[in-house]
């Protein structure tokens, strides 16, 4: 077959975007193949409610892990707002009722809503000597996931700092939460970031919490969460300008269906379905797969090549029908959460009328997110049960960014997200309409609780007089987007160091979630010139561009 391309990107989602901008700025031809009618993948922004103007940030919506240095590289020119307010969390106990504000910009406040919370000074102590040490963790590690992957060994010298390293990448997080904070919800509100579309416990001895929650700590070596401005949309929609400014070439509405590695003498080749249902082939030096593993795995045995090396449970390739080979909740990729996007006439108001509610819903707005309720959600949740009280985070993008909206939507009208946690997809698979409908009304009864009235009083109505409501449980998103089990990281997220064989080569590591043969670059797969440059990469997962700007450099032999 005639190599009509040096690279083949399967999948435009923002990873691979970043890629083809690189590869195509390097002078290689580059085609990028996306089986939806756009690019973009879970980072889109689209009008979900008919006759509303309303562009929301339908699955991913808040910015963390981008690296700068990517988009200055790639000439990306993108608004990221940082927020004010970090989080509040309703509390009642003996009697007394509020909220915990987090105020990233006024420390007294902050402090004083400790003390009104645990009557005293030591947790705000605890909290900013634990938050100083994730800080200074994210300052050394960051900077280190767009450069080669790193030994464990390396990584931990970098860090520097054995207490930070014992208690984030040996030890089970929960140790120490209850080492350091003694109140339940100020664990609580902690422990969240390490069980965002993960479903764990602070204790789980596989430190998949501990992983999950570095990720959510070490962006852009501060571990902020930013509103991109114009919403996710704008964010995919420069890095797909600045692809096919360097060069790359796009076609969407193109199924790939087979991968073929290629081998000696012989060129990769793609085959895929085009716009037309007709099937075609393609031959390229190197494939990069921006789909999830279990994907890449059918993709090569499609293809007729190998599917061992790119990820735990990858032989088996994926199943067919939405959920399958989930509702044991064990040998594949499983995701555990529940995605809401509400389009409100008013912010509702509060039960605690002591802070404003602007305040309340501009950071994370956590609902029933105290440790003890996360572990009881757990345990319910692993016993086949959907948790009562749910828990959830609420987040509402148009506070600091009200771009998303037309100029003609009321200026009161606001956005709301809800990411609910403990959900797992083994919990959708036996009635997925009943189960995502059971669910929404169990994360929307654990927020009227701390509401002063009824959220559906103030939900807005599209132009069919319904609710402007949508929600997507995990088998939604493997549906919507091929996310196995509806993983949003397309599989276990992994700590950003290889782990050494005994010949010195890179691990399986299972336990870290690594893949086999991870490489210099973590994105090497047992075929030499097919590469993943997904999520489900050695340093993937959120919104961040690492394994596209990876799998460029290991093509252009970095």
């Amino acid at each position: 077959m005639t190599v009509a391309y040096d690279v083949v990107i399967v999948g435009g989602g923002h990873n691979g975007l970043v890629a083809a901008g690189y590869l195509g700025r390097a002078g290689l031809r580059v085609l990028v193949l996306e089986r939806l009618g756009h690019v973009g993948g879970a980072a889109v922004s689209e009008r979900a409610f008919p006759g509303v103007d309303a562009r929301l940030s339908r699955y991913s919506y808040l910015v963390s892990l981008l690296p700068r240095r990517i988009l200055a590289e790639l000439g990306v020119r993108v608004e990221l707002r940082r927020r004010r307010i970090s989080s509040y969390t309703p509390w009642e106990r003996d009697g007394r009722s509020g909220g915990l504000l987090v105020d990233a910009a006024d420390g007294r406040r902050t402090a004083e809503s400790f003390r009104e919370l645990t009557g005293g000074e030591r947790e705000f102590t605890a909290w900013q000597e634990f938050y100083g040490m994730t800080g200074r963790v994210a300052q050394r590690v960051f900077p280190s996931l767009t450069e080669p992957l790193p030994s464990r060994a390396e990584l931990r010298a970098r860090v520097d700092d054995p207490v930070a390293w014992a208690e984030l990448f040996e030890r089970p997080l929960g140790e120490a939460l209850e080492r350091r904070f003694t109140d339940d919800v100020v664990r609580g509100v902690v422990l969240t970031d390490a069980l965002i579309g993960t479903f764990t416990r602070a204790h789980d001895p596989s430190l998949r919490q501990n992983r999950c929650f570095l990720y959510h700590v070490i962006g852009g070596g501060t571990g902020d969460w930013d509103v991109p401005v114009g919403g996710m949309g704008a964010v995919t929609g420069a890095l797909a300008e600045a692809a096919r400014a360097g060069g790359a070439e796009f076609r969407t509405g193109c199924e790939v269906v087979a991968v073929d590695p290629g081998g000696p003498g012989r060129p990769a080749e793609v085959g895929y379905l085009d716009a037309d249902g007709v099937e075609r082939r393609v031959g390229a030096r190197w494939v990069l797969c921006n789909a999830a593993p279990v994907e890449l795995a059918r993709l090569l045995g499609a293809g007729g090549g190998v599917a061992a090396g790119v990820g735990a449970g990858a032989g088996s390739g994926v199943a067919a029908g939405a959920g399958a080979g989930v509702a044991g909740g064990e040998g594949g990729p499983e995701g555990a959460q529940l995605k809401v996007n509400m389009l409100l006439r008013r912010l509702p108001r509060l039960r605690d009328r002591a802070v404003d509610v602007r305040d309340a819903f501009g950071g994370t707005f956590h609902i029933a997110e105290s440790y003890r309720e996360l572990e009881n959600a757990y345990r319910a949740a692993s016993a086949g049960r959907l948790p009562s009280p749910a828990p959830s985070e609420i987040y509402c993008h148009s506070l600091a960014d009200r771009s998303i909206l037309g100029p003609d939507v009321p200026a009161d009208w606001h956005t709301l997200t809800l990411f609910g946690l403990h959900l797992p997809a083994r919990l959708f698979v036996g009635d997925p309409d009943g189960a995502r409908q059971a669910a929404l009304e169990g994360v929307l009864a654990a927020l009227d609780e701390v509401l002063a009235e009824p959220l559906a009083d103030c939900l807005a109505v599209d132009a069919d007089g319904r609710p402007c409501l949508e929600v997507r449980s995990p088998l939604d998103l493997e549906a919507d987007l091929r996310l196995p089990g509806g993983n949003i990281f397309h599989r276990d997220l992994a700590f950003p160091f290889r782990v050494e064989g005994e010949d010195g080569t890179g691990g399986v590591g299972a336990g870290a979630g690594l893949a086999e043969g991870a490489g210099r670059w973590g994105v090497e797969t047992s075929a030499a010139r097919v590469l993943l440059c997904g999520a489900g990469a050695v340093r993937g997962g959120g919104v961040s561009g690492i394994p596209g700007h990876n799998a460029a450099m290991a093509v252009l032999g970095k």
